[in-house]
């Protein structure tokens, strides 16, 4: 096993990059790619690449990065330098970018959420990285979360009994932040199927509307609602299953969990109620730290990695089929 530090070239000085984190305690739990290589320890930020001069220099003194520049060209990038190349860059230049860093041979890239803004397009891009020996990890965070993990244990190991109904409420953007919902669902309920999907509407992004819609467990058991919020009026991801012995509930992204449990009612001889919500703390925070220390073993010992292409081409499909329903819903203004 090496000991030498795996090198990091993050490309996007961005929020998600490390700016986030730029504002928040020293200690608290990182939330960024570059708040996470740092607070692991086992990495070298070596560079990092943003056409915007003063962002990038601010964002290079903060994270003590050596090397800075415009672009890859400007930088003087050589093959083999970076271990892991971070793609920060907004979604529209992934293509761009993942076609300059693959000649660079890293041994992972680990990308933002979307891939690419369509499912061909990020099809062909996780099999030139298979091609060239690149492990692709797409960032769907609560593939990290120790709180999703517990739940999926418990819903898969029959803790809650039978499944009945799953509800998801999202806002900007059904690749974006929607695709972290397909996400969840697909581990706790395995394939999906789209039924039907209506109202797009633009709260963000021009090319990503966030559209209401109604899929079930590929098996038929279970139907599930996505409903949509507004980004205008404040962030909202959260999901609620409905299951035989009870109803748990996500809250503001991950942050908290509620449960109810099922129990003899109190008032009605022979009925079950819920009883009352027990509310707990969830680890989402911890989750960007544990991404990139499993990312840090996949280097070191070669073990498998979660949230790679597959994965996330998986997600993408489902999201791109709720467009083209929604797409298809709407009436026509002729």
């Amino acid at each position: 096993m090496s000991t030498t530090r795996p090198r990091v070239l993050l490309i996007g000085c961005g929020n998600i990059a490390g700016r986030f984190d730029m504002a928040r305690p020293a200690d608290a739990w990182p939330v960024t790619q570059a708040g996470a290589f740092r607070r692991h320890g086992g990495y070298e930020l070596a560079a990092c690449i943003d056409p915007d001069e003063q962002a990038r220099h601010a964002f290079a003194a903060y994270w003590d990065i050596p090397r800075h520049g415009s672009s890859l060209e400007a930088l003087g990038v050589m093959p083999g330098e970076f271990d892991v190349i971070g793609l920060c860059s907004p979604t529209a230049l992934h293509h761009t970018h993942l076609a300059a860093v693959l000649p660079l041979k890293p041994r992972v890239i680990f990308c933002e959420k979307p891939l690419t803004h369509g499912l061909q397009e990020s099809s062909r891009w996780e099999q030139a990285c298979q091609a060239h020996g690149v492990t692709l990890v797409v960032n769907y965070t609560r593939q990290w979360d120790p709180s999703v993990t517990r739940l999926v244990d418990e819903v898969r190991s029959g803790r809650w009994g039978v499944v009945r109904s799953a509800v998801g409420y999202y806002n900007k953007g059904v690749l974006n932040n929607g695709g972290h919902l397909v996400d969840l669902l697909l581990r706790l309920l395995g394939p999906l199927e789209v039924i039907a999907a209506a109202t797009p509407v633009h709260d963000h992004w021009d090319n990503d509307p966030t559209v209401s819609g109604l899929l079930r467990s590929k098996d038929g058991h279970v139907p599930v609602c996505l409903a949509p919020a507004h980004a205008k009026d404040y962030a909202l991801f959260e999901l609620e299953l409905v299951c035989e012995l009870g109803v748990i509930r996500m809250r503001n992204g991950g942050m908290q969990w509620d449960t109810r449990h099922a129990e003899p009612s109190p008032h009605f001889s022979g009925y079950r109620a819920l009883a009352g919500v027990a509310s707990a703390d969830g680890d989402y925070l911890q989750a960007m730290t544990l991404a990139v220390t499993e990312i840090h073993q996949h280097l070191n010992q070669g073990t498998a990695i979660r949230s790679a292409g597959p994965h996330a081409l998986a997600i993408q499909a489902i999201c791109e089929q709720l467009l083209a329903a929604a797409t298809h819903a709407v009436p026509s203004t002729n």
